[in-house]
């Protein structure tokens, strides 16, 4: 037993001296690339740098721990310990959606939201309180067992295959919606730094996510998340120090912030009372009832407006000659709709986005306000404010379960050495996640004060240039017009998607580049540890929960033949990752929704899928299989619809009868879980007790 514990005090101190000087390392970098732009380097240079540099980190990490052992690969050969379990899982945590997309929502949403959108500050509770029902409920008793997956415990708790396979193809449907977010943030940020095209971004950091995973499994994952960990409390750190400092004289942003909530509300108001601002938003009330226009005759205004387009090329090549005009008219003709139900798509889009740049402040809500509406105002406002209440309690809900059932982030805490282990890895995972949630808010708040003092009233021609290069890596992340024409920026007419807000920070402080290098190559760390742990999920859950389970080998096989060795699973599991990357990578490159939606609602697809059952497997011994089957089925069952039926480029999924116009109670599709969670939990325990009764019933 000295021995031992001699063995592991000398193992901890070297992880530390090698965490330490690992943390050197990356603070030496970033200030050799400060001198080097100082000393004239330029900015086309350092993003790629940092890519390729953080990239081939990760991947030497990668190299230097792959194995094909399936107790190392699968768990990491459960002796992580516990503080770097916490680095770890908080980095699994901190994905694309928390460090991209989280400041971004606060600054668009507000603290408590807008009508039809959930304030941000819900994201911030909903996570956080999820670990402690992680903690509690859910990772010790998980441990306990020495399980590989979480479809794993649905077998051995409830016995047969249907539990399992349920489990499994759950995991697969909410891990692959979440990786898909994952690495569209990879491509987004690895074009931005590079310059590439999206789609050639997402391939670039895709490198780093499978030579990661594909090697090395959990063993791979566990030490470079820890790795990137560094990097993204560094990259979100200093940008919001250095506004804290810059706004307040304070590099505590946490504790320093709320003295701008006051000036962001007098700023707020004068806005709401501006005539430059009332301009542009009757500006964009024009243009949508030109779009309403539009759609009530498309056929005829397509073909109105192509060929009035057509006749004045004509007579720009009769008349001046002008190659500029001419050839800006083509592309401007080449990029009409092609045909009506394109069109009509287009132009139904369009209107959707003007009507809420028609609102007052373009739609974005007011950090002022604890809800949108007013709880003493007029019965339409009071609606608003009941309505906003509800989805903010809603989508807090749906988080915090489905952080307890999501199975990558349980997965993670497989791999502590005993049960003690598990739950020290969960209180340090929420105090290295609590120094970055704890910044969000105030970066919102920050940066909204930097966009209302200095950026609104600045005349088109005086525009920082970063508006412009962000503007040609997507035009829906950042746009601006001036559509009332006066030559001066107001607030509506600035499009700011929650995507860019912290990508953005270091530019609209002012900072020098090579901050905005740090910060794209910390929101890179986090998406590609979270598309690591989601990619090994999906794989384990296709290879070793559903193709290779014993009872499906002891049918299927021969008598006398050879079976698959646990080293032949692991090389299947690695090809299957490689599969499931690249088909989420395709699924990216359609841009279809913002990150932090899709991550949502994998967190209601895993709250009603895993947690009803799980739980009641843990605490209840009168669950049953058939129970958990049945209240999986259902809550999934109950969560996919609510989802397919009210989300408008679903809707065309589902057959007419089952479409619906209204939502249930007000609540948004992203909170689906709030329905399939009590269908779950209530069907699980119907079922169960009806079958305890039929075995009383029988034995009697």
């Amino acid at each position: 037993m000295p021995e031992q514990l001699a063995l592991s005090r000398a193992y901890y101190w070297r992880l530390h001296r090698i965490l330490f000087l690992y943390v050197l390392g990356v603070a030496g970098f970033v200030l050799a690339m400060l001198w080097a732009e100082g000393r004239g380097l330029s900015r086309h240079w350092i993003g790629p740098i940092f890519l390729f540099c953080t990239v081939m980190v990760y991947a030497g990490i990668g190299v230097y721990s792959r194995t094909s052992n399936p107790e190392e690969y699968y768990v990491a050969g459960r002796r992580i310990p516990p503080l770097y379990n916490g680095m770890a899982a908080a980095a699994d945590w901190m994905s694309a959606a928390s460090f991209i997309s989280l400041s971004g929502a606060l600054y668009l949403q507000g603290f408590a939201g807008a009508p039809g959108q959930v304030g941000g500050l819900a994201y911030v509770l909903g996570w956080t309180g999820g670990f402690c029902l992680v903690g509690m409920l859910i990772a010790p008793y998980l441990r306990a067992m020495k399980l590989y997956t979480v479809p794993d415990f649905f077998q051995v708790r409830y016995g047969g295959r249907w539990p399992r396979i349920i489990a499994a193809l759950a995991a697969v449907m909410c891990s692959f919606t979440y990786v898909v977010a994952q690495i569209y943030g990879v491509g987004l940020i690895a074009s931005r730094l590079t310059g590439v095209q999206f789609e050639i971004g997402i391939m670039l950091g895709l490198g780093g996510v499978l030579l990661c995973s594909f090697l090395g499994g959990m063993r791979a994952i566990t030490w470079t998340q820890v790795a990137q960990y560094v990097v993204m409390l560094l990259a979100f750190m200093i940008p919001v120090s250095w506004l804290a400092y810059k706004q307040l004289g304070s590099y505590w942003a946490p504790v320093s912030y709320t003295q701008q909530l006051g000036k962001i509300a007098q700023l707020e108001h004068g806005l709401l009372a501006s005539e430059a601002e009332k301009s542009a938003v009757e500006a964009y009330e024009l243009r949508a009832r030109v779009l309403e226009a539009k759609l009530r005759d498309v056929p005829s205004v397509l073909a109105a407006e192509r060929q009035a387009l057509s006749e004045h090329i004509r007579e720009l090549r009769n008349s001046s000659g002008n190659i500029g005009a001419i050839m800006a008219a083509s592309r401007e003709l080449a990029a009409m709709p092609r045909d009506e139900a394109t069109a009509r798509e287009r132009w139904t889009r369009e209107l959707h986005e003007t009507h809420e740049r028609a609102k007052p402040m373009g739609g974005i809500a007011l950090h002022s306000q604890p809800f949108a509406g007013d709880p003493h105002g007029t019965p339409q406002q009071q609606a608003e404010y009941e309505n906003s209440r509800r989805n903010f309690l809603a989508l807090m809900f749906c988080l915090m379960v489905g952080t307890a059932g999501l199975p990558h982030l349980l997965t993670r805490y497989y791999t502590a050495p005993s049960v003690s282990g598990a739950r020290r890895s969960v209180a340090w995972s929420l105090f290295f996640i609590g120094l970055l949630y704890l910044s969000a808010p105030a970066l919102a708040v920050l940066v909204k004060y930097e966009v209302l003092h200095n950026l609104v009233g600045t005349r088109f021609d005086d525009l920082p240039n970063w508006i412009a290069q962000w503007s040609h890596v997507d035009g829906s992340l950042l746009s601006v017009e001036d559509i009332n024409g006066d030559g001066m920026l107001q607030f509506a007419e600035i499009h700011m998607g929650a995507d860019l807000i912290m990508l953005a920070t270091p530019e609209l402080g002012g900072m020098p580049y090579v901050v905005s290098g740090l910060v794209a190559a910390g929101g890179l760390a986090a998406a590609l540890s979270t598309a690591d742990g989601l990619l090994l999920t999906i794989s384990n859950a296709l290879v070793r929960d559903l193709y290779f389970q014993e009872r499906w080998q002891k049918r299927q096989l021969p008598p006398g033949a050879r079976r698959i060795s646990p080293e032949q699973r692991v090389i299947l599991s690695k090809f299957t990752l490689l599969v499931v990357a690249l088909s989420a990578a395709f699924v990216a490159a359609r841009r279809s929704s913002d990150i932090l939606p899709m991550v949502s609602a994998s967190f209601s697809l895993a709250a009603s899928a895993f947690v009803p059952a799980m739980v009641l497997g843990i605490f209840w011994r009168g669950a049953t299989r058939r129970g958990a089957v049945a209240g999986m089925l259902l809550g999934l069952a109950v969560a996919v619809y609510y989802m397919l039926a009210h989300v408008p480029g679903l809707q065309g999924v589902l057959p007419s009868m089952l479409r619906s116009d209204e939502l249930w109670w007000g609540i948004q599709p992203i909170s689906a879980g709030v329905f399939g969670v009590p269908a779950g939990f209530a069907v699980t325990w119907l079922v169960s007790r009806w079958d305890g009764w039929r075995r009383r019933r029988g034995a009697a």
